[in-house]
């Protein structure tokens, strides 16, 4: 019996068609257990002529060190970065929210947090995403990753309503497939994609420029 969204995924898993990248402000990235494999790939399909600025909430805690940095460094020849509160948000960069801190976005910076952990999550997805559809509206785009607990699914739901793209790893090849799980259950997602498929998106976004 087909499961709750193979419909959907076969339609979406056909050559992506959006509009190009200068017509976005922000790409938002959420991603928890099983990240560092996810995140190596997608960075390695990541070409150094995308300009739209990548934030990246990976769920870390506040003793981690910059090895994280370290290993996305040597995936992509875009700076990948932690970001710091009340920097501005640049073109061509590829921020990392740090550990012990929600990470969220005001007009044209960061702002940093130590409110309360989110669904036991500091950094939270949600925060995140909730800051860049809140910002950037209809031209934002989050993706949500391989991961445990319920993190992004709602934040997700806000770019899509507020008219952003919304994108999910596809559960059968995640590692942990909770959070899309759940991100595919509360809203209607409009990508169901492979990790290498994703990789496209990029690539087909950037061509179009």
């Amino acid at each position: 019996m087909p499961n709750a969204y193979s419909e959907d995924k076969m339609k979406l898993n056909k050559k992506v068609k959006i509009k190009t990248k200068n017509d976005f402000g922000i790409v938002v990235i959420g991603v928890s257990k099983g990240g560092m494999k996810a995140l190596q790939i997608l960075l390695g399909f990541i070409p150094i002529t995308f300009r739209t600025p990548v934030v990246i909430a990976q769920h870390r805690d506040e003793a981690s060190d910059n090895t994280l940095i370290e290993i996305l460094q040597k995936c992509t020849a875009l700076k990948v970065k932690e970001a710091e509160d009340k920097d501005n948000i640049n073109r061509g960069v590829i921020y990392i929210a740090p550990g012990g801190y929600h990470l969220m976005i005001e007009e044209d910076h960061f702002a940093l947090s130590t409110e309360e952990a989110v669904l036991y999550s500091q950094p939270s997805i949600d925060v995140l995403f909730e800051s860049a559809a809140e910002e950037f509206g209809n031209r934002s785009i989050g993706i949500i990753l391989t991961g445990m607990n319920k993190d992004g699914a709602e934040g997700l739901k806000k770019i899509k309503e507020a008219g952003g793209v919304t994108i999910v790893q596809d559960p059968e090849e995640a590692e942990s497939r909770e959070m899309p799980d759940a991100a595919i259950a509360a809203s209607k997602v409009d990508y169901i994609l492979t990790i290498k498929k994703i990789g496209e998106f990029f690539k087909e976004e950037n061509s179009k420029q």
